[in-house]
């Protein structure tokens, strides 16, 4: 396998800083790096994402999909 080259190395390492969930493909042909994917997850509260009003009732409710 060859050497990383500064460039991709630098890619590598910001990928990895800035993702928080979520995760980092290497594709490598004859033993070159070719090309490298991020895919990064973001989860969000639905009860933040509700008004006032609705949040203490949806808390309340039962959930039947347990």
């Amino acid at each position: 396998m060859s050497k990383l080259d500064e460039a991709q190395l630098e890619h590598l390492r910001a990928s990895l800083q800035d993702l928080e969930y979520g995760s980092i493909l290497i594709t490598v042909h004859d033993g070159f790096i070719t090309q490298i994917d991020t895919t990064e997850k973001k989860r969000f509260d639905r009860s933040l994402s509700l008004p006032k009003s609705r949040r203490s009732k949806e808390n309340n409710l039962c959930r039947l999909d347990n």
